[in-house]
């Protein structure tokens, strides 16, 4: 009679290496990282229209709302970044606009569009008088105007600005005028000074003489 035990079929089923255990996880982290990367590519280019581009159309000159719908029609949109004044162009049309007409962008894209007001920026006006007349020019050329004539009177003061004019009225401080209003600076020439010192110049010399 046979009196051995019988054998245990999990005891006699050989184990795996320990590497190959590790070998397999590597492969299998591998191929996930693989998928993973492949569909974050895949969704990534869905939401950025990979592969797909649009011409910037040209604008500039078009009135601002014919310009908002060309751009709409080429598949962009539209930002206002900013409003000026040039009496050259029309008014209440485009003459700036980012980016380029001609450039690819991707569908979507904003254009940043520069328009020309219908109406000069006003600006207000500090006190012009009394001060010299680089301080006063220096002060409107900072707040935009151009347009500066100036005109000598006859004062002992040289270069001191005795008056400020806009159409012919008095510049008070707080005035407020449009930024490609006139404005007139008159300065002293420092010239009477000048005559008087040169009449009694003459009058000692006629002493001198007599």
């Amino acid at each position: 009679m046979d009196n051995s035990q019988p054998t245990d079929k999990k005891m006699l089923k050989p184990k795996k290496p320990a590497i190959v255990v590790v070998i397999i996880n590597i492969l299998v982290m591998v191929i996930l990282a693989f998928v993973l990367g492949w569909l974050a590519m895949a969704w990534l280019g869905y939401w950025t229209d990979h592969g797909k581009t649009a011409i910037v159309p040209a604008v500039k000159g078009l009135p601002y709302e014919q310009a908002l719908a060309t751009i709409a029609e080429a598949g962009m949109v539209c930002e206002l970044s900013d409003s000026v004044y040039d009496d050259k162009a029309k008014r209440g049309s485009v003459i700036e606009q980012n980016p380029r007409p001609g450039n690819e962008v991707k569908p979507g894209r904003t254009v940043y569009l520069t328009v020309n007001a219908f109406y000069p920026r006003m600006i207000t006006v500090p006190a012009l008088t009394d001060i010299s007349l680089r301080q006063a020019r220096s002060i409107l050329s900072g707040l935009g105007i151009k347009n500066i004539v100036e005109v000598p009177v006859e004062s002992e003061y040289r270069e001191l600005v005795l008056g400020a004019e806009y159409h012919g009225a008095p510049i008070k401080p707080g005035m407020r005028i449009p930024i490609n209003g006139k404005v007139i600076l008159r300065y002293g020439d420092g010239m009477t000074q000048d005559v008087d010192s040169m009449d009694m110049e003459g009058a000692d010399m006629d002493l001198l003489g007599e």
